[in-house]
């Protein structure tokens, strides 16, 4: 009788605490989907904070990206995944600046980030078509010149008359000219503008651009400058938002002094943020493997971002490390920065989207809530292969 009470009593207190363990995990669940979709809910209502429309990225004959679009909403994290080759990395360097978009457009904020032409523009072009055009006459009639210019106007013993021999250089220019036709000058002129124009437009989106914009991005292989201190390659990140000029610095006057306290301020702050004050001072090659990823994520937010892209941000880490970086994806959010990731680990990314854009073989085969990504047939097959039946 005793020791069916006893085993009575240990099943009634096992089966309590299995009970209890499967609601309170329940009810962890329930708060996370419930914070979850409050914070989707008023994402709904906000503006577009990035819009990838119809991104096309061909290599040749390589398609990595065919008509790619989607749009993240302000104060959303926004996950894309996929199979490995999917096209995720090129499509973050599209929205980047480092490759420009074969097709389809980019825009942040509403806009396409780019530089604007302006007066100066087309002036500077000039005034570059210009000194090509005298540099290719220049070129090919040199040995003319240099008999009329130079040689004419040197006397040996009592140096060279400038203010002669620059009349002469002019005259005998100009003379050659009329002489030969304007076909030359033209010419280099046409080369100089259309050379000038053409590195212009090449340049016009530059990840640079893009930064001071307000987008900042990690990469999926960690690229921090491993010989500097974890303090200085946070300040790095502050480059694009430092006003002290060139003879300011040179001059140590009290501006470079302020900015350089307050830029240390800050990058103490980040550095707390993502818990790692303690080794302010320490080499960043000296960091494991996650806290290197989260040095990264700090030099990120050091640009002062409204959107910042996260190139799998989870890769290497241990479950524990893994947890911590969830946590702080949140906080990022919570600190009114909108957040993309690109991530191959599911629990990652279904414990912290808000909406999830799955891409397969550059194609954009589904987009939704992680709920409906779960059960999505077409994401099912794209990672685990479709069924034939024999």
């Amino acid at each position: 009788m005793s020791a069916r009470g006893k085993d009575d009593n240990s099943a009634r207190g096992k089966d309590d605490n299995s009970a209890r363990g499967k609601d309170d995990n329940s009810a962890r669940g329930h708060v996370a989907a419930r914070a979850r979709g409050s914070v989707a809910a008023r994402a709904r209502g906000a503006t577009a904070v990035l819009e990838v429309d119809r991104v096309t990225m061909r290599f040749g004959g390589i398609v990595a990206n065919e008509e790619v679009s989607f749009s993240v909403r302000e104060g959303e994290i926004y996950a894309i995944i996929g199979p490995n080759g999917a096209g995720k990395t090129t499509l973050f360097n599209a929205i980047t600046g480092i490759y420009q978009p074969t097709e389809g457009h980019v825009r942040f904020m509403g806009q396409r980030v780019r530089r604007l032409a302006t007066p100066w523009l087309f002036l500077r072009s000039a005034l570059i078509g210009v000194a090509t055009a005298i540099g290719a006459t220049i070129s090919l009639h040199v040995s003319v010149l240099w008999e009329q210019s130079i040689g004419a106007n040197m006397i040996y013993g009592e140096g060279f008359a400038w203010g002669a021999g620059l009349r002469s250089f002019w005259q005998t220019l100009m003379s050659t000219v009329e002489g030969h036709g304007w076909i030359v000058p033209a010419v280099g002129f046409a080369l100089g503008v259309g050379a000038h124009l053409a590195l212009w437009f090449g340049a016009r989106r530059t990840p640079d651009l893009i930064s001071r914009a307000g987008i900042a991005r990690t990469f999926q292989n960690i690229r921090l400058f491993g010989e500097m201190t974890l303090l200085e390659n946070v300040l790095v990140g502050m480059h694009a938002r430092l006003h002290t000029g060139y003879f300011t610095s040179l001059l140590r006057l009290p501006r470079y002094f302020t900015e350089k306290r307050r830029s240390i301020e800050k990058g103490m702050e980040l550095l707390r943020f993502v818990g790692l004050e303690a080794r302010a001072g320490e080499a960043a090659g000296s960091l494991p493997y996650g806290s290197q990823r989260r040095l990264e994520i700090a030099r990120a937010l050091a640009s002062r971002p409204k959107l910042l892209l996260l190139d799998e941000p989870a890769a290497g880490m241990n479950p524990t490390e893994t947890v911590d970086l969830m946590d702080l994806i949140r906080r990022i959010r919570g600190s009114s920065v909108t957040v993309v990731l690109i991530e191959h680990h599911m629990r990652v990314v279904m414990g912290v989207s808000d909406r999830i854009v799955v891409l397969n073989f550059g194609k954009r085969i589904a987009e939704g809530t992680p709920e409906e990504i779960r059960n999505n047939p077409e994401c099912i097959e794209a990672y685990l292969g479709k069924e034939e039946l024999g």
